[in-house]
C-alpha cells in the first residue's frame, strides 16, 4: 500500500504544472509520507528515493515551500500562538510549567530523525547504487537553493551541517589506522563523489566496494566539498564549520597530538590528501585555520618538518607543500611573510656594497677552483649558459639578463645531474628550465593578484639592530639543506622536493 501511495505522489508532483506544495492539503500528506521513508527494514527504498527526489525538485522550483516541507514554524507565529493559549487559560490557578531543556532537545532530535534531510542521508548510504544516487542528488538540490532565506533556514534552523559532518566522522572512524600505509594515503587519487556509482555494473554494491573505507571516506569528503561550492555562502560557512568542529577539532587534533607514530603519520597523510582535494573556499578556510591558526597544532606541524623520524618529516613537509599550492593568502602570510615584514634581513647600504665586492672576488676564485672545472661548467652546454660579461670593479653589480643567468648557472651547478629534470631533454635544458620557471611565476602572479599585495616597500623597521628571524618554516628548510651532505639519500629528497620550488616562486 505504501509503495502505491509513493508512486502516486511521485507521478502527481512531477506531472502537475502548478505549484502545490504551499497548500495545506498537499504538503501535510507529503510530510507524513516523508516520515515513512528510510525506516529500518524498508522494502520500498527505490520508491522512497524517487519520491524524495521529486519533492526536492519541486522545492527547487518553488523555494518558499522549503519551510513547509521541513515543518519549520515561524518564530513570530509560534510566539503569537503561545500568547493566545496563555490568554485562553487565565482561569487556571497555576501557570503551565515552562518547557525544559531536555524536552526541547528531545524535540529537535526527533525532528532530525524523521524529516526530509534525515531520510535523504539514510538513503545515501543504501547498498543500492540507484537509491543512493537519488539521495545524493536530492541533497544537492536542497543545498543549492539560491533563495536568500533558504540558505538561512538550512543553516540556522536544521541539523543539515551536523548530519553531514557526522556522516563524515562515521566513515572516518571505519578507517583501519593501524593497517593503512601513510605513503599510499598521501598519494591517494582524487575520488569524485559520482565515481562510486559508475564503478558498479549491477545495482547492488559489491562486497569489495563496501569494504573500501578509504574510497568511501574521500568520496563523501568530495561530496561535501562540491556541496559547499554550490551552496549559498551562509550555508557553505555553516557546513564547513561543522566539519571543522566535528571532524578536525574533535577527532583529528587528538590524533595529531598522539604519541603513536603510526597514528600521527596516517592522520597527517589524510590531511595532506584532503588539502589537495579541497576546492571550495569555505572548507579551505577551515582547513587553513585548523592547521595554521590553532596554537597547539601550527608550531607542532613546523617542528615535525625536521623530526627525528624521516617519515614524519616528509609527511609534514608534504602537508606544508600542499598548503602552499592552495589559493589562500593566509598560508604564505602565516608561514613566511609575517616574519619578513620588518625587513630586518637587510644589511645597511654600505655593508651590502662591501658584501657584493667580496662575492665578486669569491666568484673569481671559484673559477680557479678545480672542483668547478671547465668540464663541469661547460661540458653540458645544453644546461649552462655562458657566463655574462664580467663587470668592472667601479660599476654597480649587473642586473637584468646577466644577473639572472648568474643565478640560473649557480643553481644548476649545485643541483646534481641525476636529479635534474632537464637532463632528458637534448640541447634544451637551460631553455626548458627558464620556460618552466617563467610558467610557474606567471601562474603564481595570477594566483596572488586577488590578494592585494602592496607594490610599495614597507617602512623600515624602527628597531635598530633587531635580530632577524626567518620563521620556523624557512629555518627548517635551510637547516635541512645545510645538512644535505651528511645524509645525501635522505636530504636530497628535501632539496629536490617541490616545497622549496613553490616557496621560491611565491
Amino acid at each position: 500500500m505504501v509503495q502505491q501511495v509513493l508512486l502516486f505522489f511521485s507521478r502527481f508532483l512531477s506531472q502537475i504544472q502548478r505549484p502545490l506544495l504551499q497548500l495545506v492539503n498537499v504538503y501535510r500528506p507529503v510530510q507524513k509520507l516523508i516520515g515513512l521513508c528510510a525506516l529500518p527494514g524498508s522494502q520500498t527504498e527505490a520508491e522512497e528515493a524517487q519520491f524524495l527526489l521529486v519533492v526536492c525538485s519541486r522545492v527547487k522550483q518553488d523555494p518558499p515551500t522549503l519551510r513547509n516541507i521541513l515543518q519549520i514554524v515561524d518564530k513570530p507565529a509560534a510566539t503569537a500562538l503561545a500568547s493566545d493559549q496563555s490568554q485562553s487559560s487565565n482561569h487556571r490557578t497555576e501557570p503551565p510549567p515552562p518547557p525544559s531543556q531536555s524536552d526541547s532537545s528531545t524535540g529537535s532530535r526527533v525532528q532530525s530523525e524523521s524529516g526530509l534531510l534525515w531520510a535523504l542521508l539514510q538513503l545515501a548510504s543504501s547498498a543500492r547504487g540507484s537509491v543512493a544516487l537519488k539521495a545524493f542528488e536530492g541533497l544537492l538540490l536542497l543545498s543549492a537553493l539560491q533563495d536568500e532565506s533558504s540558505g538561512e533556514i538550512l543553516s540556522d534552523q536544521t541539523l543539515l551541517g551536523e548530519l553531514l559532518a557526522g556522516r563524515l566522522l562515521q566513515l572516518y572512524s571505519l578507517l583501519p589506522m593501524e593497517a593503512l600505509d601513510p605513503g599510499e594515503v598521501q598519494s591517494w587519487p582524487h575520488t569524485p563523489w559520482s565515481s562510486q556509482f559508475s564503478r558498479w555494473s549491477s545495482d547492488l554494491r559489491s562486497v569489495a566496494a563496501a569494504s573500501d573505507h578509504m574510497t568511501n571516506f574521500f568520496s563523501w569528503l568530495d561530496f561535501l566539498d562540491h556541496m559547499m561550492e554550490e551552496a549559498p555562502q551562509v550555508l557553505a560557512r555553516k557546513l564547513a564549520h561543522c566539519v571543522h568542529q566535528i571532524w578536525m577539532f574533535d577527532v583529528l587534533q587528538p590524533q595529531l597530538l598522539h604519541m603513536c607514530e603510526q597514528v600521527v603519520l596516517v592522520s597527517t597523510s589524510i590531511l595532506c590528501a584532503a588539502v589537495r582535494f579541497v576546492r571550495s573556499r569555505s572548507l579551505l578556510d577551515q582547513l587553513v585555520h585548523f592547521l595554521l591558526r590553532t596554537n597547539t597544532l601550527s608550531p607542532l606541524l613546523l617542528q615535525r618538518c625536521d623530526h627525528i623520524s624521516d617519515q614524519i618529516s616528509f609527511a609534514s613537509l608534504s602537508l606544508v607543500d600542499e598548503l602552499l599550492q592552495k589559493p589562500h593568502e593566509d598560508v604564505l602570510d602565516v608561514l613566511v611573510l609575517s616574519f619578513l615584514q620588518s625587513r630586518s634581513y637587510l644589511s645597511p647600504q654600505e655593508d651590502r656594497w662591501t658584501e657584493s665586492n667580496e662575492a665578486h672576488e669569491d666568484s673569481n676564485g671559484l673559477e680557479e677552483d678545480p672542483f668547478f672545472s671547465e668540464s663541469l661548467l661547460f661540458s653540458e652546454s645544453q644546461l649552462i649558459l655562458p657566463p655574462p660579461p664580467r663587470c668592472s670593479s667601479s660599476s654597480a653589480p649587473l642586473s637584468g639578463l646577466g644577473s639572472a643567468a648568474n643565478v640560473v648557472n649557480s643553481f644548476l651547478c649545485l643541483v646534481p645531474v641525476q636529479v635534474r629534470s632537464a637532463q632528458l631533454i637534448q640541447e634544451g635544458g637551460y631553455e626548458s628550465y627558464v620556460h618552466d620557471a617563467h610558467t610557474q611565476v606567471t601562474e603564481c602572479r595570477a594566483l596572488s593578484r586577488s590578494w592585494n599585495w602592496t607594490l610599495s616597500l614597507p617602512a623600515p623597521s624602527a628597531g635598530e639592530g633587531e635580530e632577524f628571524f626567518e620563521g620556523p618554516l624557512l629555518k627548517v628548510l635551510l637547516d635541512r639543506l645545510g645538512r644535505v651532505l651528511e645524509q645525501v639519500d635522505v636530504h636530497l629528497s628535501v632539496l629536490c622536493d617541490d616545497l622549496p620550488v613553490h616557496l621560491c616562486v611565491l
